[in-house]
């Protein structure tokens, strides 16, 4: 888990502009910024089917250009609580360009001790823009209120996040 943590506060690494040069497709990628991820219902220490939902904003440093950042749209399910969490998960990311990925994330850590996240997810994107590529996105979120996991639940969880392309 502290690789996810370091990866995050180190942020989108500056490369050379001759680094794949004219190769968009093949850009060397990251990007760092933060997610705001809801949960429904909200999470207990019990785990239960929940849907996902959120949105992403990111700052990117690319050997393209034309790429300096990105929003994103956060979706899926599966079985979660505050203390782990299996889910499934779409985020369809809107380039400053216009242009748009979706990455399904299919391999996930995210260990949540209260309801504080530390995530380490990875998974590939599967259309548009960068169509193939691999992508980790290593963050931690976390909730204002983690005694809201014994009572209520947790349903909302916020904080930086990164996006790094391979």
């Amino acid at each position: 888990m502290a690789v996810a943590v370091v990866l995050v506060a180190a942020g989108p690494v500056a490369l050379p502009a001759s680094a794949h040069s004219g190769e968009r497709a093949d850009a060397v990628l990251n990007c760092a910024g933060s997610n705001s991820i809801a949960f429904s219902p909200g999470l207990t220490f019990s785990a239960k089917p929940t849907r996902i939902t959120g949105h992403g904003d990111y700052r990117c440093v690319s050997t393209d250009p034309s790429v300096t950042a990105a929003k994103s749209v956060i979706k899926g399910g599966g079985e979660n609580s505050c203390l782990l969490s299996h889910s499934v998960t779409e985020e369809r990311i809107t380039w400053n360009t216009g242009e748009q990925s979706t990455v399904v994330y299919d391999v996930g850590v995210v260990p949540q001790p209260a309801g504080e996240a530390v995530v380490l997810v990875a998974g590939k994107v599967t259309s548009g823009r960068f169509t193939g590529r691999r992508v980790a996105s290593p963050g931690v979120q976390l909730t204002v209120d983690p005694l809201k996991c014994g009572s209520g639940g947790v349903r909302l969880i916020e904080g930086p996040s990164a996006l790094v392309f391979s």
